[in-house]
């Protein structure tokens, strides 16, 4: 039968490197937010997830009429955002129950594939925690400030060892919920290094490329392309 499967879309943030009026999770691509096309690209996987939005307070009457106006027909649970990533999934978790398998994503990762998502329920199965990462590719420099400027460290970065996780990365609900009950910690800047900390391995699985976060104006324009050309 399997575990009961659980999306937590995180929505919350103001969207500032953006620019404009509105948050870019609500920005819309070819005609649907950015947000829409997350949480579908999760329900067209998995038709029979429950879907847990975490919002800012301010924006929950916006988004309810969007998806009205739009005939977005999802059931959405809300969850008021907290004052960090970390907070937002905290919250998110008080309505979720053991024994589930819970996908923690971007709401501005609109281009995640079917099949990642359903590799990772699949794999989650097993795993109480399977995170998605690609390699990096870029030369890297460790580079400090000195008067404001840019100055080089010394010291050789060896590319082959490091890797940008993504998400949806998907645990066990029992073993995040209790990877949450630790302090807050400004180093947590993911779900798996909150996990990790708490004494699980994480499964870590190969990504994709064009599952990509959208956070500027640069992004939008490459979505708006990839859109356009049918890649996605």
């Amino acid at each position: 039968m399997g575990r009961e499967k659980y999306l937590i879309a995180v929505a919350a943030g103001k969207g500032l490197r953006m620019g404009g009026e509105l948050p870019k999770q609500f920005v819309e691509l070819e005609g649907r937010a950015i947000l829409h096309r997350t949480i579908e690209s999760f329900v067209d996987a998995c038709p029979d997830i429950k879907v847990v939005t975490v919002l800012n307070p301010d924006w929950v009457s916006y988004w309810k009429e969007y998806c009205y106006s739009h005939a977005m027909v999802v059931r959405q649970r809300f969850v008021p955002g907290g004052i960090t990533r970390f907070h937002s999934v905290r919250n998110a978790l008080e309505v979720i129950p053991d024994g589930a398998s819970v996908a923690v994503h971007d709401g501005v990762r609109p281009f995640v594939s079917k099949t990642l998502i359903s590799r990772l329920f699949d794999l989650a199965e097993e795993h109480p925690a399977v995170v998605p990462v690609m390699p990096c590719t870029d030369t890297l420099k460790k580079l400090g400030k000195e008067d404001g400027n840019l100055v080089s460290l010394h010291e050789d970065v060896d590319r082959s060892l490091l890797y940008g996780a993504q998400t949806p990365q998907i645990f066990h609900s029992e073993v995040l919920r209790k990877a949450y009950c630790q302090p807050f910690d400004q180093l947590f800047t993911d779900d798996a290094s909150v996990v990790e900390r708490s004494g699980v391995d994480i499964c870590y699985v190969d990504g994709e490329k064009l599952n990509f976060k959208i956070t500027t104006p640069e992004d939008m324009k490459m979505a708006s392309a990839l859109l356009s050309a049918g890649m996605v």
